[in-house]
């Protein structure tokens, strides 16, 4: 029996076709289990009228589920919130990420320690991110708050009135603020991994270079830096930019989507409506609501990114 496998093994390893797709296999079983087999799902509950209770994708509704959900206010106000955390977030990585890269990339007493720092919010799971949130942004007994009165900025004779506390996440605008503050802090690490990775392969001959002609900072930035990792930057903004819209557990663990629906997003929606609300067939319409415009926007991103490369 050894022998036999032995013998398979060798004849496998022996042939780069077959040998690729034995690697490849693992991936492929993956992705068309738990990506392929939900998603052809969630399409075909769009469909349908499936609820909890009767589950079954045969009775065809064609477009109802969308139009229903279209029409509902609390679907428009997703739509909003999660266009507007997303941009948001989004350009306060790039100026972040891109200051972040460029202090890691020079030299510097314990970078090693600052490198474990700075990974950990990535590292930590988002439940416990948000535990550590809520007390944070608490109503009552917030630091930040303590911070603020203590500088007057809040209280009698502060900036902002005699109040002695924000309430952040009773507010609608200071909400919206908490959740694109906590994307922005759970989403960094990431979108400095893939830019520091971009940033150490520009080859230093091109700074000294710029040195020597006397270019200051700000001028080998903008000129060497930045036009090198665009293709990089358009992925970082890529992948993080698909986790921010799709994400829901920080809507859900630090506002529910209150004060009222105002922080309402697509994701958390999507959930309400098909868990929650037992509408398998509405929650589903609307989590694939944008799905053209995303796969749009995507292979335009890696698009302009080869291109980009390439020139």
């Amino acid at each position: 029996m050894n022998g036999g496998l032995r013998q398979l093994w060798a004849s496998v390893a022996d042939h780069d076709r077959r040998l690729g797709w034995v690697m490849l296999g693992p991936a492929i079983v993956y992705i068309v289990a738990f990506i392929g087999v939900p998603f052809v799902l969630a399409v075909l509950l769009s469909f349908s009228n499936a609820t909890v209770g009767n589950p079954t994708i045969h009775h065809f509704v064609g477009l109802h589920n969308f139009i229903e959900v279209i029409h509902q206010p609390q679907f428009l106000t997703g739509l909003e919130n999660s266009l507007l955390v997303t941009f948001v977030t989004l350009a306060v990585l790039l100026v972040l990420a891109t200051i972040e890269v460029e202090l890691l990339a020079r030299p510097f007493r314990f970078k090693r320690l600052v490198q474990t720092l700075l990974i950990l919010p990535w590292a930590m799971p988002v439940a416990l991110a948000a535990i550590a949130w809520l007390w944070l942004l608490d109503s009552q007994f917030s630091p930040l708050d303590w911070i603020f009165r203590q500088i007057h900025v809040l209280g009698p004779g502060g900036i902002f009135g005699p109040s002695m506390h924000f309430y952040y996440l009773g507010r609608t605008g200071l909400a919206l603020a908490s959740i694109i503050a906590l994307n922005v802090w759970r989403m960094l690490p990431l979108a400095v991994i893939i830019v520091l990775a971009g940033r150490l392969s520009i080859p230093q001959e091109l700074f000294d270079q710029a040195e020597i002609d006397g270019a200051g900072l700000f001028r080998t930035l903008f000129r060497i830096t930045i036009p090198a990792l665009t293709p990089v930057l358009i992925v970082a903004v890529l992948f993080t930019g698909l986790l921010v819209f799709g994400d829901m557990a920080i809507v859900n663990l630090l506002t529910s989507g209150g004060p009222g629906n105002s922080t309402q997003v697509l994701p958390y929606w999507a959930f309400l409506q098909g868990i929650n609300g037992g509408d398998l067939g509405a929650g589903a319409a609307v989590a694939l609501f944008l799905l053209p415009v995303l796969l749009a926007v995507a292979v335009f991103a890696l698009h302009f990114a080869y291109r980009s490369r390439e020139d």
